[in-house]
């Protein structure tokens, strides 16, 4: 299993960035995906969620209404638009995989940084 995030980087606040995680070495279509985000001196914070499908999603309060979460099965690759970003939101950005033949799979981030 292997999951590789990108797209973080430096944005102003009130700016947006998608973040984009390639998955590969399972049955990508059968399985939810999720997005945390670890902060500076702060535990990881789950954010996102999307069914296997794509047909169901679920977001923590902090980001909702302004982050997205998506999918595309036929790339193996599943997506963070964040919009609207705050300083708060400063964090490195890490794509999971649940349960996965009795583990669980992290990617080793990227990092988005909210500065004027």
């Amino acid at each position: 299993v292997q999951l590789v995030e990108s797209g973080g980087g430096l944005v102003q606040p009130g700016g947006s960035l998608r973040l984009s995680c390639a998955a590969s070495g399972f049955t990508f279509s059968s399985a939810a995906m999720n997005w945390y985000r670890q902060a500076p001196g702060k535990g990881r914070e789950w954010v996102a969620r999307i069914t296997s499908d794509g047909s169901s999603t679920n977001y923590a309060d902090s980001v909702k209404g302004r982050f997205a979460i998506s999918r595309d099965n036929a790339k193996n690759m599943v997506y963070l638009q964040t919009n609207n970003l705050r300083l708060e939101d400063a964090a490195v950005y890490y794509c999971y995989l649940l349960g996965y033949r009795n583990r669980d799979y992290w990617g080793q981030g990227t990092p988005v940084t909210v500065s004027s």
